[in-house]
Formats: C-alpha cells, sequence, structure tokens
C-alpha cells in the first residue's frame, strides 16, 4: 500500500470520486453528494487530501479534509471538515479508513486547526461506527449543505 498527497483533481482522485458518488446516489436514492468542492480547498496550509494505491498500484481510497469556517454553514473558527473518506469496497475492514483518519487528525492538528467535524449521513452505519469510535461526538448543531436534511449525521471532535 502506498499513500501519496495528491490534489482533489488528480485523475485518479476524480475516478475515485465518481465511484463514491455512485455509492451515495445508490444508498441515499440521489444524485450523490452536492457540496461544492474545489481543488484548491484542499491544497496545504489550509487543507490536504490523499490518495491511496494497493500493491498492483490501483487506487483504493481517498480521505482529505479542508479548513471550513462559515458561520452561515454553522461551523466555527480553526474547524476542518473531513471530505471524501471512502474506501473501495474489495478492502474495506483492513483498518485503512482508521489509518487515514489519524493522518488527517494529525495533519489538522499541525495545520493549526482545532476541532475536526464531519457530516455522514444516516444510510453509512459503518461510516458512523468508525467516527464514533474514534472519539468523534454528535455536533450540537448541524453543519454544512445537509444541515437542514434528516438524513444528515454530523460529528465533532476536538484536535
Amino acid at each position: 500500500m502506498r499513500i501519496v498527497t495528491a490534489r482533489f483533481d488528480h485523475p485518479d482522485a476524480r475516478k475515485l470520486n465518481d465511484i463514491v458518488q455512485a455509492e451515495y446516489a445508490e444508498r441515499y436514492g440521489s444524485g450523490g453528494d452536492v457540496t461544492p468542492l474545489a481543488p484548491e480547498m484542499f491544497d496545504p496550509p489550509r487543507g490536504i487530501f490523499h490518495l491511496v494505491y494497493d500493491e498492483t498500484d490501483a487506487p483504493i481510497a481517498t480521505a482529505g479534509w479542508r479548513a471550513m469556517e462559515d458561520p452561515e454553514e454553522c461551523y466555527e473558527p480553526g474547524d476542518a471538515e473531513i471530505k471524501r473518506m471512502f474506501v473501495m469496497r474489495h478492502v474495506r475492514g483492513r483498518g485503512l479508513a482508521r489509518h487515514l483518519l489519524g493522518m488527517l487528525e494529525d495533519s489538522a492538528r499541525v495545520a493549526g486547526r482545532v476541532r475536526m467535524v464531519l457530516e455522514t449521513g444516516d444510510q453509512q452505519p459503518e461510516a458512523i461506527g468508525l467516527y464514533v469510535s474514534a472519539g468523534y461526538v454528535p455536533a450540537e448543531r448541524k453543519f454544512g449543505v445537509y444541515r437542514c436534511s434528516e438524513n444528515s449525521r454530523c460529528y465533532v471532535k476536538a484536535l
């Protein structure tokens, strides 16, 4: 396994993003996540984006965070939002997501972020289980594009 820092517009990032969007559509009966994401949102020091490759050099996972502080969307100063935490189905259950989560938290902390935040949905129990087991707690108030959706679940963790 090889983990590299890349841009969100890297061809392999786009490929895996298309796959995760299809999974969201399958789980929620929608067209996928409509959260606006631009490659520069993940550029250090205000973010980071990782691609993971297997031993055959095939892309198998992504994970990123971006600085988000817009009070109109209920973010707080110092927030780092996890986006596109995704592991291909055939390699799930091996601890890769947990490892990536730790990497994201460490890099956000080094960048001066004080709180990690994320939004997931009620049809992603595996994600919810990972985050809760890693110390994330339900947010007092929801944030982001889906903050008004009853399917949305927002979690936070102090860094």
